[in-house]
């Protein structure tokens, strides 16, 4: 676990700009470090980042876990939905899971919204 994640909220366009903008500075042999996730409204980074959502992050950051039932019974919610609300950060590339557990792959997440979001 190492480094921090930018979350926006933007269009491809955006997202087509910072990939370039990191690939310029690649080319002037500059050192680029940084992930970036898009999601394409508030919407839908707010429903992939619910409180409960947040609060599972949270307790996977401090403690990375074996199971989803071990982590719904640490949180004290359903498996079903713990299940799905873990399926949904792997698939937002927030947590990461295999053999080995469930785990967060940055220390940090900052959000930013544009206000046109």
């Amino acid at each position: 676990m190492s480094g921090k994640v930018n979350l926006h909220v933007g269009s491809i366009d955006e997202m087509g700009k910072r990939f370039v903008s990191a690939w310029h500075r690649l080319e002037q042999g500059k050192q680029v470090d940084e992930t970036h996730l898009t999601f394409f409204n508030l919407e839908a980074m707010l429903s992939t980042l619910s409180p409960k959502r947040l609060s599972l992050l949270r307790q996977v950051h401090w403690q990375p876990i074996s199971t989803i039932a071990e982590l719904a019974k640490i949180l004290g919610r359903n498996y079903k939905r713990v299940h799905e609300a873990v399926t949904s950060l792997v698939e937002a590339g927030l947590l990461e899971r295999d053999k080995d557990g469930i785990r967060t792959p940055y220390d940090k997440v900052q959000a930013i919204v544009s206000p046109d979001a």
